[in-house]
């Protein structure tokens, strides 16, 4: 099968600002589509990106549903309905389990996983006046894997999933299509974070990291843009609620 074109179809990718996000957006810019590019606020990051793709932006806090269902709606009224959904956008705190704090935790839950809830709502309608609709959304490694002083998160990754596994149950028959990845450790701007915290360099992080993939590397986000496009292929119609692990072998368990 050759590579999948997205031409006169609208793209929505939250969390666009940086790391993942830019790198998918870019990725479905030039694979033909207009793509809306999404974060909590509107940055210089944001606007600059979409001036680059020729896209749109499209800010939004997408843990508040009011912002979501207005950010949708002038979506449709500027550029049309959504065709694909690629739900990326994530937030994260860590914090020993009896300390954690409440506040935080459902931050956590109410951006990730509620997140993801108020945009597939708010999309679902013009997909389903289109006849066909593709929505990818990203997990995490941690969804499957769990990972200590992370409960929330991880918590919020693993819900992805079975909303995914639902959903594909749900929407299948309609032509609107949902799958997931879960990927693994990923070269971003969160590593520099870690590598801060870690008292090491970006380069030993990459390298402590990779003691553990199969790979004997972290992933890219090219690699991670690359499997959302082709799940969100609109002649791919059987691949359906199903949670593509993308970790260079890090950890193989079926979810």
């Amino acid at each position: 099968m050759s590579s999948p074109r997205f031409d006169g179809k609208l793209v929505l990718v939250t969390g666009a600002a940086q790391g993942m996000g830019s790198t998918i957006a870019r990725h479905f810019a030039g694979l033909g589509a207009k793509v809306a590019v999404n974060d909590i606020r509107l940055d210089s990051r944001l606007e600059s990106l979409a001036s680059e793709i020729g896209g749109v932006v499209a800010p939004a806090d997408v843990s508040d549903p009011a912002q979501v269902a207005k950010l949708v709606a002038d979506l449709q009224s500027s550029a049309g309905d959504v065709d694909v959904l690629v739900s990326n956008h994530a937030y994260m705190t860590m914090d020993s389990f009896l300390t954690y704090d409440e506040a935080q935790w459902w931050k956590i839950i109410d951006t990730n996983l509620g997140g993801t809830f108020s945009l597939i709502q708010n999309v679902l309608p013009g997909m389903r006046r289109s006849g066909a609709g593709r929505i990818v959304v990203t997990s995490s490694i941690w969804g499957v894997s769990g990972w200590p002083e992370a409960t929330a998160y991880a918590a919020s990754k693993a819900g992805l999933i079975s909303l995914v596994k639902t959903l594909g149950r749900e929407l299948g028959p309609e032509n609107i299509v949902i799958n997931a990845v879960a990927p693994g450790i990923i070269d971003t701007p969160q590593l520099d974070v870690d590598a801060a915290s870690a008292g090491i360099t970006v380069a030993e992080m990459h390298e402590h990291y990779a003691k553990d993939i199969p790979l004997g590397r972290i992933g890219v986000p090219q690699e991670i843009a690359a499997t959302i496009a082709m799940l969100a292929d609109f002649r791919l119609r059987s691949l359906i609620g199903q949670t593509i692990q993308i970790n260079g072998g890090e950890l193989r368990s079926r979810v």
